[in-house]
């Protein structure tokens, strides 16, 4: 019986005396030991000639408001350990919300010493940038083995112990300069609570079921739409709405029926291969009172209507060699992006036409534009400002309203993945160092900084409940906050 149905039986009884037998009915018949209901009555549970039941005792004229405020106490108990345990996962890229923010509580502590962020237990793994999927009870990771075949794993949330293992065939070789980052699997894959959907290197999308890791589907996108084989791999990451999983595959943006693989709609076609295929990965928002998909392809970042799969509107985005890598994060109504090779840009989004016409457009607007290159990493935006890791390995904070820089650090790394809580932020260094960062748009502020990997940690870094979970390339390591308020 679920929550809102019990809420609903509990609410029914208060305002009317009666039973809502959609409720109690349910509740009756997957009725345990009635000690509990006979402790909210105050008296012995009654036992019919066939053995303990809750219909006996509701069928009892003591209809007391006792029973009535503890029932809604539990409920609204169960209600919130079930949004603890949806905040306590991270099923997709960048997380919950795909914005890379997570959930408020645990609140994390000012430092990541061994003290109060501890390791409690590793698996050692093949190469991959995927970064870590985590369900209630199971963790779900790649990696590409033998330079030959992709390999998919449930792990134990408590131990790391395997659950099931899938693989298929996915060997491909990217060209001579892209070698440095390797030929092994990239895209994070989404979960729905059901089904994993994993992107493979060689334009496949594969529907695998989260409990046990058969296959459901499978799509290869260069057979379907006889497009090119991307030169780079599958790198965006599916997105999962309703009853549809969108991907940047197929040298285009597809919408597909979740249950059995199907294309509703294929949009933004490029020729593939070397310079068409994407690096950046959808995102699902309402911008401008318009529900839409912000997608960035390697020329042009469009929102894309998701009924149709038309475009809503375009925008050119300059690059070298199409290398419009991160995520755009969403700012009211305005879009941030930062290329290599290009510069940042904030564009505004607006609706032109009479308010009550139903053909109204949107228009985008360039409000600013500065220097600074992003590259791989995809930033984060915390109070008006977006704190993001730059090409030239430095982090900076920029204001959102305006494009001014507030401040930019001296290198780091090559690559971060950023997690915020509140005016926290949890950076991953691909060199395997763990920054805790202060928000703070007056001046950047380490509180903290651990080496936590030999390995370089190219994966995104995945938050949730007290766990920190980071892969790198020869496995994954799972801390736990120990000092959490």
């Amino acid at each position: 019986m679920t929550v809102a149905r019990f809420d609903l039986a509990v609410a029914t009884f208060a305002r009317t005396g009666r039973k809502s037998h959609v409720g109690w009915d349910k509740l009756a018949s997957s009725a345990g030991p009635p000690s509990s209901i006979a402790l909210i009555h105050g008296g012995p549970a009654r036992r019919s000639a066939a053995g303990p039941t809750l219909r006996s005792f509701f069928d009892k004229p003591a209809r007391t408001w006792v029973f009535v405020c503890v029932a809604h106490v539990l409920a609204n108990v169960a209600t919130t350990l079930l949004a603890a345990d949806s905040a306590a996962t991270w099923p997709q890229w960048r997380g919950p919300s795909r914005d890379g923010q997570a959930a408020v509580t645990p609140v994390w502590p000012d430092r990541v010493d061994e003290a109060v962020l501890a390791k409690t237990w590793r698996a050692e793994l093949g190469p991959s940038y995927s970064g870590p999927i985590v369900g209630e009870d199971r963790v779900f990771v790649t990696e590409t083995r033998g330079k030959k075949t992709e390999v998919v794993q449930a792990l134990s949330r408590a131990d790391g112990k395997v659950l099931w293992t899938a693989e298929w065939p996915g060997a491909t070789s990217v060209p001579f300069f892209a070698w440095e980052n390797g030929e092994w699997i990239r895209a994070t894959p989404a979960f729905d609570g059901e089904s994993l959907f994993v992107a493979g290197m060689r334009d496949v999308l594969v529907c695998l079921d989260a409990a046990n890791g058969q296959e459901r589907w499978r799509v290869d996108f260069v057979e379907r739409f006889k497009s090119p084989l991307p030169t780079f791999g599958f790198v965006s990451s599916p997105l999962v709405d309703g009853e549809h999983v969108y991907v940047q595959a197929g040298a285009s943006f597809v919408k597909l029926n979740k249950r059995n693989g199907e294309s509703v709609w294929r949009t933004l076609q490029d020729g593939g291969g070397m310079n068409g295929s994407a690096f950046s990965s959808p995102f699902k928002a309402t911008i401008a009172g318009q529900p839409q998909f912000l997608v960035q392809t390697r020329e042009r970042l469009a929102g894309i209507d998701d009924s149709t799969g038309s475009e809503l509107w375009t925008q050119k985005i300059e690059a070298f060699r199409g290398m419009n890598i991160l995520t755009p994060v969403v700012f009211g109504d305005a879009i941030f992006t930062s290329t290599y090779g290009g510069k940042s840009w904030l564009f505004d989004l607006t609706r032109s036409g009479d308010a009550t016409s139903a053909d109204k457009k949107l228009s985008v607007t360039e409000r600013w534009q500065n220097k600074t290159q992003g590259y791989m990493s995809t930033p984060v935006v915390i109070d008006g400002h977006v704190y993001t890791h730059l090409k030239n390995q430095r982090f900076a904070c920029i204001d959102l309203a305006t494009g001014k820089e507030r401040w930019v650090t001296p290198p780091f790394g090559k690559y971060w993945s950023l997690v915020a809580q509140g005016q926290k932020i949890l950076a991953l260094d691909e060199r395997g160092d763990l920054l805790l960062v202060k928000a703070n748009p007056e001046k950047f502020e380490l509180l903290g900084q651990r080496h936590v990997s030999e390995s370089p940690t190219w994966a995104h870094l995945a938050v949730c409940g007290d766990e920190v979970f980071v892969r790198d390339l020869k496995g994954l390591s799972v801390f736990r906050w120990s000092a959490v308020k």
